[in-house]
């Protein structure tokens, strides 16, 4: 990944994002604005620094900024949390210091012990995934759930991948532009937090040239923490269901996310979950009587 790029384009998509009126500041010149944000003297003005020490900040010279510019940076263009993250973790790569989690373990298998709890968890969809979002460990019912991502799929499973190159997903998730924004969201903040993962590069090659949708959805720079949230599925088997999610980083993994699913007690939602464990159940038997040398 080439930083400076990077941080050229975060920096003037996040600035193309505000007006002056968001900001606080006089439109002057009015329908003359040859910029659909704020100018670059607008950001100097409110970041509290010179017009040239910004322009230089645009153009990719990070590796420098205090603390505190960054900080003032980060409130001038009004960043959420995510943001803020990630242009501290590009200003950290261009100086050549381990971004945050730096001992990721891109290549290490899931501990046994995470297997064995992942398989505890027999009444929610549940599986590990890392930054990459290739699908790391699955218990059955998550498995169940994501079925159409475990049919004929390369391994490991990759949601990204799915989602822009399987014509399924279209189907699969309800809400499509929806579920593929936040995904891609998710990779560019990874990218930020990896810039020098080979195989995370490999993937977004590999998206930016079989995938227009894609292609455009990484052109906005967008990022985003996806902590919790509800999620749409278009299951093959069951038809529609809407489930809350929760993602945890863990700590003593670090790059690995545990995502869980669940759904009120008492709610339709909740009755098809219970309609997908009957059916993985089913899928399972069968899969056995089959192939009885897997019982």
């Amino acid at each position: 990944m080439d930083t400076a790029h990077e941080i050229r384009q975060f920096l003037a998509t996040r600035r193309a994002k505000i007006t002056p009126q968001q900001a606080g500041l006089p439109a002057f010149g009015g329908g003359n604005r040859r910029v659909p944000g704020l100018r670059r003297e607008e950001v100097a003005m409110l970041a509290g620094v010179s017009i040239d020490y910004y322009a230089r900040l645009e153009r990719g010279q990070l590796a420098g900024a205090s603390e505190e510019v960054l900080d003032a940076l980060s409130q001038a263009l009004q960043l959420d949390d995510a943001e803020r993250a990630h242009l501290r973790d590009l200003a950290a790569a261009q100086r050549h210091r381990p971004p945050r989690r730096t001992a990721r373990k891109h290549k290490a298998a899931v501990p046994a012990s995470l297997v064995r709890v992942l398989d505890s968890m027999t009444n929610a969809p549940a599986f590990i995934r890392n930054g990459r979002l290739d699908i790391l460990a699955v218990n059955p019912l998550g498995r169940a759930l994501y079925a159409p991502l475990f049919t004929g799929s390369a391994r490991p499973v990759n949601i990204a991948r799915f989602q822009f190159l399987d014509p399924t997903s279209r189907d699969f998730f309800p809400d499509w532009n929806a579920s593929v924004n936040t995904t891609v969201s998710l990779l560019r903040t990874e990218a930020g937090r990896a810039p020098g993962d080979p195989e995370l590069t490999g993937l977004i090659g590999e998206l930016v040239t079989r995938s227009d949708e894609f292609r455009a959805a990484w052109a906005k720079h967008n990022v985003r923490l996806h902590h919790t949230g509800r999620k749409s599925f278009r299951h093959p088997a069951i038809g529609e269901i809407t489930l809350d999610f929760d993602a945890m980083e863990l700590p003593a993994q670090p790059g690995l996310t545990l995502t869980a699913y669940g759904a009120e007690p008492g709610t339709p939602d909740h009755d098809a979950l219970q309609l997908l464990a009957s059916w993985a159940a089913t899928e399972e038997e069968q899969t056995h009587h089959e192939d009885p040398a897997r019982s």
